[in-house]
């Protein structure tokens, strides 16, 4: 490494956050890029640890440890230090598709099993990253490549989420004619919709999809393949079909009171906001939370999101509501580094909302036992209901059971369930008849990506149920080569 002490000389720096005051004023990104010769210093962070637990992603403890897509961090990081962003791109690019995506919403695996953090603070993996592709972007390195030589192999890919992406761009570099196919309006799936703009500005997914498109990429939107066209056509005009539909089927909740109006999917509220924002400023057509005393029900990510975006439009109050008892804050002794560390986090929303309404959201071992409607059938109130942990002695899983006696009831004029997702929505599956798994994913052979219908496989959650966009995006890859194989008899992916 060129800084063999650089751990210990300097501290880790992150972007700052514009203050919560200014950036609830919109939808846009709100942090400040580090300036070049202290985004080196951060590079210089990375030390030779001989066992980069950064790029591993293993799976330890029953979790993913380091990096799905083994991102070659360690040289990157080094070549930053250097300033040779150039060079640091194209080790980036050579197994992330998508650096620009990932550098905004990725957890970071990598810096929780960074070998820093076992005893300080992690390189700031996450900002190099970042700053790597956008100096790519800026100086024009990252622009088309279309491959010089076609294969007339065609691919369909349903669904443009991150793992169908992933999956295009890697056919489509190979040679393969790959046509991508959206329901939606626009490209990009979950990072489109599923995901506020403030963590992830659309303008730089449509900037990654005007690139695959100069290198040969088609894309067809508001197609709903099932629907709009079908199976027997698909797999008639193509060699090869990927489904890449996602985990877009949300776990509902079964309680008194749940059609009033008023209560929504968490997804629907967040994809109605951002469409709304693309579409017209805002200014009309999305579920809005002004106003209005709010409960989100779901303690992760999307959650998150919902109390961020309510906060954003101006609600009078938000509650968030986790099932489980509150994390530790410190690493418990049966949690050890290299583990992904099981702590509690404070996200954007939590602390927008903390400051905003002047406490912590989260409200933990609670859940809801009915809703309260008016007269008209509108949603005026819920009934909180607080839980406790028990073990069974039989299958030792902790289990979250009712307090007696522990009934609340709360005003909310808006209710938004995040309370995560079930798998992929049938229809597809159907239609191509793939099989699915008992938790409705479709259902792949020896781990695989071969579906048990012929020509057509699976990536992404659609495979392996609701995760992380950078695991959605090595799945992508790695169907990708699969499809490479049986389209060729071999493959360079």
């Amino acid at each position: 490494m060129g800084k063999p002490t650089g751990f210990m000389d300097y501290k880790r720096e992150d972007a700052p956050a514009f203050s919560v005051k200014e950036r609830i004023k919109n939808f846009n990104e709100f942090h400040e890029p580090l300036g070049e010769e202290e985004q080196r210093r951060q590079g210089a962070r990375c030390m030779e640890c001989g066992v980069p637990f950064c790029q591993s992603g293993m799976n330890i403890g029953g979790m993913i440890s380091g990096c799905p897509l083994n991102n070659l961090i360690p040289e990157w990081n080094d070549l930053v230090y250097r300033g040779s962003y150039e060079r640091a791109y194209k080790r980036l690019r050579l197994t992330n598709n998508f650096p620009e995506f990932t550098s905004r919403v990725c957890p970071a695996l990598c810096e929780k099993a960074c070998t820093c953090s076992a005893n300080g603070d992690a390189v700031s993996v996450r900002g190099n990253e970042y700053a790597i592709v956008e100096r790519a972007y800026r100086e024009g390195w990252a622009k088309p490549e279309p491959p010089k030589v076609r294969t007339n192999k065609t691919v369909a890919v349903i669904g443009s989420g991150p793992s169908g992406l992933a999956a295009a761009d890697q056919l489509n570099r190979r040679g393969h004619s790959v046509t991508v196919f959206e329901r939606s309006d626009r490209i990009g799936g979950l990072l489109m919709y599923g995901i506020p703009n403030m963590k992830l500005e659309k303008r730089f997914i449509e900037r990654r999809v005007e690139i695959m498109k100069s290198e040969g990429v088609e894309f067809k939107t508001g197609v709903n393949v099932g629907k709009d066209i079908t199976a027997k056509e698909l797999l008639e005009r193509f060699d090869r079909v990927i489904l890449a539909c996602g985990a877009s089927n949300p776990r509902d909740i079964k309680v008194d009171g749940r059609d009033a109006e008023g209560v929504y999917f968490a997804v629907d509220f967040l994809k109605s906001t951002t469409k709304a924002l693309l579409d017209n400023g805002l200014k009309e057509g999305y579920i809005s939370a002004k106003g209005k005393n709010v409960i989100v029900i779901g303690g992760g990510d999307t959650g998150n999101d919902c109390v961020g975006t309510c906060v954003r439009h101006g609600a009078k109050s938000v509650l968030q509501l986790e099932m489980m008892p509150k994390l530790p804050d410190q690493r418990a002794e049966n949690n050890p580094w290299p583990q992904w560390p099981r702590v509690c986090k404070t996200d954007y929303g939590q602390e927008e909302a903390a400051e905003v309404f002047g406490s912590d959201p989260r409200i933990y071992q609670t859940t809801v036992s009915r809703f309260v409607k008016d007269k008209d059938g509108k949603l005026k109130g819920a009934v909180l209901m607080s839980l406790k942990p028990e073990t069974d002695k039989k299958t030792g899983r902790l289990t979250m059971k009712p307090v007696e006696g522990s009934e609340r009831e709360v005003s909310a004029e808006l209710v938004l369930i995040a309370a995560g997702f079930l798998g992929s929505e049938s229809y597809v599956t159907e239609a191509f008849g793939a099989k699915t798994d008992a938790r409705t994913n479709v259902a792949t052979e020896n781990n695989t990506h071969q579906t048990s219908a012929q020509r057509v496989f699976t990536a992404g959650d659609m495979r392996n149920g609701q995760s992380l966009v950078v695991r959605a995006i090595r799945d992508g890859r790695d169907c990708a080569r699969e499809v490479d194989l049986s389209l060729m008899g071999y493959t360079n992916l």
